[in-house]
């Protein structure tokens, strides 16, 4: 029942350029070696949390707090220490809206006894319910006096709930009562262009290749399906079995690349409305992958994307790059560490901001990373506050990443120091990846329910929308929607 390893195994070293990177078997001429297999723990060699600390963390926690009557503020608070009563510790509790917290408050140390639970009554209010928003509830249990290895309010439990409240439909936006679309149609190129936007769109691929806000370059490639990552140490299985899984692992590198357009259908469904959909045949696919596209005068697009995939996927997502100064990443979803399918039970949802370079996670061997899950909207913006908007459509919730990188360079360096900073930031916005497993050391165990199964239909879709501060905030943005879906 033990982890193995807690550290990562790493030595501090300097490359010829000055620069500091963790050195792992091989790095000193040493052979036969096995290379970062011993880097498998869940801090790094200078105790830098990994992602699956936050993770151990919240399993591991010694008080459970489960729902009983959420709407009447009923939970039970269960105490699984064998020797402590919870009276050591404050309860800390907070309403969120959107990820904006609204109402909060504390009770009274709990006299609960060790290996005892108790149902109690948290005051909350109902709140006045806004359209198209979810309410959370999240419970804290926090030290109540420094001891000698935590201070005062360091948080060791926490649970967090949605509150069962109708989901209000609001109003939508009519796209006869918004602006004309301006659309010119050449052989191989649509533009679509509308309030200080531009997109291009390419007939003969079938992607958007990039999009313009007031002048600038939001999108600078192509927006292209995405079905691969760049391989985790358990997607290599560090055991041995390496030639036996790169057949799968690598089977879906380079599909983006050989995607063919099988037909494209457009139509003008009025004056502010344009309707693209595309069919592209695909390598290893069962169906066709089927893109829609609908692009409003307001600058919003609405992207659709479904597939059948005759083998098992890593990944089922898009890509695209955008220039290096739309580096500051804001979400509501889970956070704020990196979230995996299969490894997300440690993280609260709420809104999360920060720079991407902070937000990639530096594993010792470069691999994938950053991804977060459960995301409802997300914005890449520049110091002037002017950028792109990611929402969700419909219920599924996104996973969104962003690197200063590209994914070429992730995968070649070897080290975290050969990881270059680039002109241009990735971006991922996926449906989901498969699992990253864990179970035993080096063997990809990823359970049934984390793979992205063969002969299953796959489908998600997404909202693009240049952003700039006079729109409002994020949640309002997020709440609008259009009489029209892709």
């Amino acid at each position: 029942g033990f982890i193995w390893d807690f550290i990562d195994q790493g030595l501090r070293k300097v490359a010829s350029n000055g620069k500091e990177f963790w050195a792992y078997g091989g790095d000193y001429g040493d052979e036969p070696n096995n290379k970062n297999f011993c880097c498998n723990g869940i801090v790094l060699p200078d105790r830098t949390p990994n992602p699956s600390l936050f993770e151990v963390k919240k399993v591991y926690q010694n008080i459970k707090i489960h729902p009983v009557n959420l709407l009447e503020g009923q939970v039970k608070i269960q105490n699984k220490f064998n020797f402590l009563s919870l009276n050591l510790f404050d309860l800390i509790w907070e309403i969120t809206a959107n990820g904006k917290k609204i109402q909060e408050g504390s009770l009274s140390k709990l006299p609960i006894l060790p290996r005892n639970e108790e149902i109690i009554k948290i005051p909350y209010n109902k709140p006045e319910l806004d359209p198209y928003t979810e309410y959370h509830l999240i419970v804290k249990f926090a030290l109540s006096e420094e001891i000698l290895w935590a201070k005062e309010g360091h948080i060791i439990a926490w649970d967090q709930f949605k509150l069962p409240y109708e989901i209000l439909k609001g109003k939508v936006i009519d796209p006869e009562s918004i602006s004309e679309l301006r659309i010119e149609t050449f052989q191989d190129q649509i533009y679509i262009s509308g309030l200080n936007f531009k997109i291009l769109f390419n007939k003969k691929t079938g992607f958007i290749d990039s999009y313009e806000f007031q002048g600038e370059e939001l999108i600078s490639t192509s927006i292209l399906p995405n079905f691969w990552r760049v391989p985790i140490d358990n997607d290599l299985n560090i055991l041995g079995y390496i030639s036996k899984l790169k057949r799968f692992v690598y089977r879906w590198k380079h599909v983006s690349q050989k995607l063919k357009l099988k037909s494209i259908n457009i139509e003008n469904l009025n004056k502010s409305t344009y309707k693209i959909v595309v069919s592209l045949k695909v390598p290893y696919g069962k169906t066709e992958y089927k893109i829609s596209y609908l692009f409003f005068s307001t600058g919003d697009v609405l992207i659709r994307s479904s597939f059948t995939p005759r083998k098992e996927m890593v990944r089922f997502g898009m890509q695209f790059l955008m220039p290096k100064q739309f580096n500051f990443l804001t979400w509501y979803g889970k956070g704020p560490h990196e979230t995996m399918w299969d490894r997300k039970t440690g993280a609260a949802i709420g809104i999360y901001s920060g720079n991407i370079s902070d937000l990639v996670h530096n594993y010792i061997r470069p691999q994938e990373n950053g991804n977060r899950s459960g995301v409802r909207w997300a914005s890449l913006t520049n110091p002037k506050g002017i950028g792109l908007f990611i929402s969700e459509i419909g219920d599924t919730h996104l996973n969104i990443s962003a690197w200063p990188y590209s994914m070429e360079d992730l995968e070649t360096a070897e080290h975290i120091h050969e990881l270059p900073r680039r002109e241009k930031i990735t971006v991922n916005i996926d449906y989901k990846q498969k699992g990253v497993g864990g179970d035993r050391i080096g063997i990809l165990d990823v359970h049934d329910e984390y793979k992205l199964k063969k002969e299953v239909k796959y489908s998600y879709a997404f909202r693009l929308k240049p952003y700039y501060k006079e729109l409002g905030d994020f949640n309002s943005i997020f709440t609008q929607r259009f009489q029209l879906e892709p």
